[in-house]
């Protein structure tokens, strides 16, 4: 069985990505940095994986396929909040007949061809697989079975999203596993912490004195 990756990003427009770094040490370096993250993301991603790149706003495709390439497969997220965008992007994945689906982002540098493989080695024993951030959210989500509800009444970006999606996995009578907990960068603090782990590449911008 082939693995499905469905990443969803951001076409990478000035002050609509990394916001909240952006406001630390500017929009332009914050959106050189996404733009990084995302490549590099993308590259850890198994070669025997199949990739897709779930990208917003719909009529960004020109832009993405200007960035990563008109090789890759894109797919444009369909409107609703991030609860409603999965829940499709993983229901048309298992109408076309894959049967381990996994979404990611590109926040968490840490996630590397290792984990992604373990996260599908779960899925072929257990229906939910999660890989927990350490500000209460996800990095990963993958499923071996359709489970809308997993995504709904969801209070996304906050610290309670792996908790309710935990709860939501337990109403639904599914098994779960969780992956080890990872950092995503979201603001300065991470991303420092993560060059001096060695886990972002040194050609990153380097932040502004103006930013310490």
């Amino acid at each position: 069985m082939t693995p499905l990756i469905l990443t969803f990003l951001k076409a990478p427009r000035r002050g609509t990505v990394k916001t909240r770094l952006g406001l630390e040490i500017g929009f332009d370096e914050a959106t050189v940095i996404y733009r990084q993250l995302a490549e590099e993301q993308l590259s850890r991603i198994p070669t025997d994986f199949r990739t897709e790149i779930h990208y917003a706003p719909r009529g960004a495709a020109g832009e993405m396929r200007a960035w990563l390439g008109r090789d890759a497969a894109f797919k444009a997220q369909s409107g609703g909040d991030l609860g409603e965008r999965l829940s499709k992007a993983f229901a048309d994945g298992f109408r076309r007949g894959y049967h381990q689906i996994i979404a990611i982002g590109s926040d968490c540098p840490e996630l590397d061809e290792s984990c992604l493989r373990r996260a599908a080695g779960k899925l072929t024993a257990t229906d939910v697989v999660l890989g927990p951030a350490t500000d209460g959210g996800y990095y990963l989500i993958g499923l071996r079975i359709p489970a809308p509800r997993v995504f709904e009444n969801i209070e996304w970006s906050t610290a309670t999203v792996l908790a309710s999606t935990q709860a939501r996995i337990q109403e639904c009578g599914l098994s779960s596993s969780l992956l080890e907990e990872k950092e995503d960068i979201d603001d300065l603090a991470a991303l420092r912490r993560h060059r001096t782990k060695g886990s972002v590449r040194s050609r990153l911008p380097t932040v502004s004195q103006a930013s310490a």
